[in-house]
């Protein structure tokens, strides 16, 4: 246990920001001990994974627990099915690429997700057509008032855009232990359809892609238009595309004729990226904070000294502008801490 401890390693934005204590588990054992202090301390907690999709406003007076949980176990359950389970500390890319080695298909496209398996459920990551809905099976889950695992499925997790059970009803009582994907040994179903798949397998000549084939242009089209982490702090998409009535849609192309959508029955989903772009913030920086410019969608530490706070400032300007223009409110998909 440390106390006063700097977080700005433990963040993918870098920024600086300190715990009033600090602990990394390895175990559930060391996990309960934790959560025990917490208890009898009265202290609030931070579970830090990958630091991928928070953003540190401020420092934490409370105990934050870095998981560390690691290890990977595969189930046979079938000629073309395999259940592979991955603890909760384990790289969500590193995941993903153990299991392409394998040839188990159907965590392809989310290839180069930043953060760690453990946080994958909680907002239903997803990318190019993908969702973690798709291949989930289950998570086990300590619950943090009777420290008793708990398991939960498909139906149970809620799971919708970028969201769960967990960012709702279930936050602040859980913490994700491990979780199980069904994923396919062969015959895998190959998603080509969403963004730039297709041109991006065709600029490599291939007419027939493998699983690998596919993951290799996911992460060609992420490291072409998102920044590393390691070289610039972001948290990845900073807002989560926003899903607006048809009529609403129909109006505002009355407006903007060249406005983006996609339709899904009585809503469409327009792409937070495209708003941000035409609303003039794409490549604008203000201090030490910028909206990148290649993707929008994407805010940077571009000095890497911003503050949280900062951060947190300039997202607010970037949601009121894109409101002002179009009526339409951003909400952020990172977590404010």
């Amino acid at each position: 246990m440390q106390e006063n401890f700097s977080l700005k390693p433990y963040n993918t934005f870098g920024v600086e920001a300190k715990a009033k204590y600090f602990v990394e588990v390895n175990n559930i054992d060391e996990l309960k001990e934790a959560l025990n202090f917490s208890k009898a301390q009265s202290l609030p907690l931070l579970f830090l994974g990958g630091g991928s999709n928070i953003l540190l406003a401020k420092d934490f007076d409370g105990l934050a627990i870095k998981l560390s949980l690691k290890g990977i176990s595969e189930k046979i359950v079938g000629e073309n099915e395999v259940l592979v389970t991955a603890k909760a500390g384990e790289n969500w890319h590193q995941f993903v690429l153990y299991c392409l080695e394998k040839n188990y298909g159907g965590l392809e496209n989310l290839s180069l997700i930043p953060g760690n398996v453990g946080t994958s459920p909680m907002q239903n990551i997803g990318a190019y057509g993908t969702e973690i809905k798709d291949i989930f099976v289950d998570c086990n889950v300590l619950n943090l008032e009777t420290l008793e695992i708990e398991i939960f499925d498909l139906e149970k997790c809620k799971f919708g855009y970028r969201d769960s059970i967990f960012k709702k009803e279930g936050k602040g009582r859980y913490v994700i232990l491990e979780v199980t994907f069904k994923l396919t040994k062969e015959n895998h179903h190959i998603k080509t359809e969403y963004g730039a798949i297709k041109s991006e397998l065709a600029n490599s000549g291939i007419e027939n892609p493998t699983i690998q084939d596919i993951s290799k242009a996911v992460i060609n089209i992420r490291q072409s238009k998102l920044p590393d982490p390691k070289e610039i702090g972001n948290a990845g998409s900073f807002f989560k595309n926003p899903t607006i009535p048809l009529q609403q849609y129909e109006d505002l192309k009355q407006k903007f004729e060249n406005i983006q959508g996609y339709p899904n029955g009585d809503f469409v989903k327009v792409p937070a990226g495209w708003l941000i772009e035409q609303s003039g913030w794409k490549g604008k920086q203000i201090g030490n904070v910028a909206s990148h410019k290649f993707q929008a969608l994407v805010i940077i530490n571009a000095t890497g000294n911003a503050t949280g706070k900062e951060i947190f400032d300039f997202s607010t300007e970037i949601i009121n502008s894109v409101k002002e223009k179009y009526g339409i409110e951003l909400e952020r998909e990172v977590n404010i801490i």
